[in-house]
């Protein structure tokens, strides 16, 4: 599965700024990576998984702004059509999971 969020969160004064910029460094901190601007994506071994992670976005939702949270299936969004420059881009490949004993 992959857990997509989708943000537009204002930044006309210096606190609003910092309350976007926490909201990005947490989005790192828990394993996304900027799919766009103001779009990052995160893959999960499961359903259960991306719950985890979609609830732990919650948590740390700005006070301003609007959030979007999407999960899809790793068939849907291989299915997703890239560009860039007008030249097709593969879609990023799932992300590598270490197990540990």
């Amino acid at each position: 599965m992959w857990v997509l969020v989708f943000f537009d969160l204002p930044t006309d004064t210096k606190k609003e700024r910092k309350a976007a910029s926490d909201f990005r460094k947490k989005l790192i901190a828990d394993g996304f990576v900027m799919f766009q601007f103001s779009m990052y994506m995160r893959h999960c071994l499961s359903s259960e998984n991306a719950a985890v992670h979609i609830k732990r976005v919650k948590s740390f939702l700005p006070p301003l702004g609007h959030v979007a949270i999407l999960c899809v299936t790793d068939k849907q969004f291989g299915a997703m059509e890239l560009f860039f420059e007008k030249k097709v881009k593969p879609a990023p490949s799932e992300g590598i999971q270490l197990e540990l004993f």
